[in-house]
């Protein structure tokens, strides 16, 4: 072949080798890297709600304790045991005290009969004093016409008033028995009721939480025993950030679930928002009600709350990932261009927003591909 034609020939062999590599390149790196998905935004509603963690706690917990100290002589219920107001749940030992109040028991008895045989003595002493008036009466006749003897009307004179005077002493003997019987009767009362005290009873229909003392130990006036939750008390407390807690407000319904049971949301409303937040972490505390609670509960249980803030509607509508840096990218004209949007609720992996008109093509941003920028070419 002739030498000039054979280097005609590789020219072209090496062009056409080089316009393929270039075709390929373009059709398989270059259109795919520069190609987005596409998507248009949807009009819909959209509820607006507030995302916390929380756990599961009582408005008011009941430690129960004896105003007295002493040895424990039982402990009548245990951990997770339900109590009705009133109901025996522990006793402490009362030492002494039963053989006091037996003790004053004999003591009033014995008032009441030395009361019960001054007040016989004091009928005696008025029967007596009726005899001595009528005799004194009879010499105070006959002593001035001289029928007789001038001392046997001192005599009955003197008799009249010492019956009198063991009259006025046993009435005084008497009203002093009866305040040493009232005293008597105070001090047993007050015994019994000191003995009383040395029994608990729960202070309100509730379940026990926590056991925190044993049988034989000893413990300290007003030391908890028992600690008892009424179950209408419990909630769940839930730390908000406090630029979103200012859309709730107490009532508004709320999504509670539980760590234990995930798949079982439980109803609920918010109870409570407290007025203090946390410097440090910018967060305030919400409480929200169970509409009913679940069986058995656990104190200290972490959970997740969803409270619902309202609902947005004919709102514009797209994929989370759609919204990079505050804003979209949206194809114009073949065409990659930012445009700053303003999201208004997040709802699992979707997002509303505003400041589109709804009729734009929004590219969805895709790691494995050339990152969007203002002006760059786009292919779909």
């Amino acid at each position: 072949m002739n030498p000039s034609l054979r280097s005609l020939a590789k020219t072209l062999v090496g062009l056409l080798l080089l316009a393929i590599t270039g075709l390929l390149f373009y059709t398989k790196l270059f259109i795919p890297k520069h190609s987005y998905r596409t998507i248009h935004p949807m009009r819909g509603e959209m509820n607006l709600s507030v995302f916390g963690i929380a756990t599961v706690e009582a408005k008011t917990l009941y430690p129960v304790g004896s105003t007295y100290g002493g040895k424990l002589l039982a402990v009548l219920k245990d951990q997770g045991e339900t109590v009705r107001q009133g109901e025996l749940i522990a006793r402490i030992d009362p030492v002494d005290l039963p053989d006091q109040i037996a003790q004053a028991r004999a003591h009033l008895q014995s008032l009441r009969f030395n009361l019960q045989a001054a007040r016989k003595d004091l009928e005696s002493l008025k029967a007596q004093l009726k005899l001595a008036q009528i005799v004194f009466a009879r010499y105070q006749k006959l002593s001035p016409k001289g029928y007789a003897p001038e001392s046997e009307y001192d005599k009955a004179q003197a008799n009249l008033r010492s019956v009198q005077a063991q009259i006025a002493a046993k009435e005084a003997e008497i009203e002093a028995l009866k305040a040493q019987e009232s005293e008597a009767r105070l001090n047993i009362d007050a015994l019994q009721k000191r003995l009383s005290r040395f029994e608990i009873h729960a202070p309100v229909n509730g379940l026990v939480v926590h056991r925190d003392a044993q049988p034989s130990q000893t413990v300290a006036p007003q030391q908890p025993i028992l600690t008892i939750v009424r179950p209408r008390d419990v909630w769940v407390s839930a730390t908000i950030d406090e630029a979103l807690s200012q859309k709730l407000r107490p009532g508004e319904p709320s999504t509670i679930r539980l760590r234990s049971r995930p798949g079982a949301p439980l109803a609920g409303k918010v109870a409570r928002i407290e007025p203090q937040s946390d410097p440090v972490t910018e967060e305030r505390i919400v409480e929200v009600a169970f509409d009913k609670l679940p069986r058995p509960f656990y104190l200290k249980e972490q959970a997740e709350v969803t409270i619902q803030t309202g609902k947005l509607k004919n709102a514009i509508i797209l994929p989370k990932k759609a919204l990079q840096h505050g804003g979209v990218w949206i194809d114009r004209n073949g065409r990659a261009h930012f445009v700053k949007v303003k999201a208004l609720a997040v709802q699992g992996n979707k997002v509303a927003v505003e400041s589109l008109k709804g009729n734009e093509t929004i590219l969805l941003p895709d790691p494995h591909k050339k990152p969007l920028s203002e002006g760059t070419r786009v292919y779909r």
